[in-house]
């Protein structure tokens, strides 16, 4: 059993990690497929017994952990300015979705779909991801201004980059339901920042 304050901030190490790896792809072309993996199998766990359930093993956000503490540490030269506003436009998106009854029905019916696929081919296969990033652009993207991704351009023109990039914000969007569902706020972000850095650097420790 993980320690409360450790689980209450899964989710949020959830959100940055999706942030990360959307940036990576965006700039290197390139990124950690475990953590790649943990946060779109997220997508699909639908009914968890517990948070953690939802990404596997903790040790599979050790990217996200790492973020967070990155963001919300008060050293200069730590935050990262783009990685602040996919989160936080991340945080918009999923408030968009919630107030959207339709748009929640469609996303869960997509969903579905993409569970009775995995059936009859792997998870790593691309139409798996091709059917994760088209749920994001006919579902999710349109609630809210597009996010605007920043990168090299000979990455980002590549197709199956763009496919990544997209099921990855949808795999951030997931987390940032899940925060939701849990009491996240975005003020809590400000005003228990150091409760959460806290959890984030115990988590770490109970990793490395």
């Amino acid at each position: 059993m993980l320690a409360p304050e450790i689980e209450n901030q899964l989710a949020l190490a959830g959100v940055c990690q999706a942030a990360a790896l959307v940036q990576d792809v965006a700039r290197k072309g390139e990124l950690d497929e475990v953590a790649a993996e943990a946060s779109l199998s997220s997508i699909l766990v639908t009914a968890p017994d517990n948070p953690q359930q939802v990404y596997g093993s903790l040790s599979n956000l050790k990217l996200g952990f790492q973020m967070l503490v990155a963001q919300l540490h008060n050293k200069p030269g730590n935050k990262d300015a783009e990685l602040t506003r996919y989160i936080a436009s991340i945080l918009g998106l999923e408030r968009k979705l919630a107030k959207n009854p339709k748009a929640l029905s469609q996303l869960g019916e997509r969903i579905s779909h993409v569970q009775r696929q995995l059936n009859h081919i792997d998870f790593d296969n691309h139409q798996i991801i091709g059917s994760l990033a088209s749920i994001y652009s006919d579902v999710v993207s349109p609630l809210a201004p597009r996010i605007q991704v920043a990168g090299q351009q000979k990455f980002l023109n590549q197709p199956q980059n763009q496919q990544r990039v997209r099921a990855l914000l949808l795999a951030g969007v997931r987390s940032a339901v899940l925060w939701r569902q849990m009491g996240g706020k975005r003020r809590n972000i400000l005003f228990k920042r150091k409760s959460i850095i806290s959890a984030a650097q115990q988590a770490l420790r109970i990793i490395n």
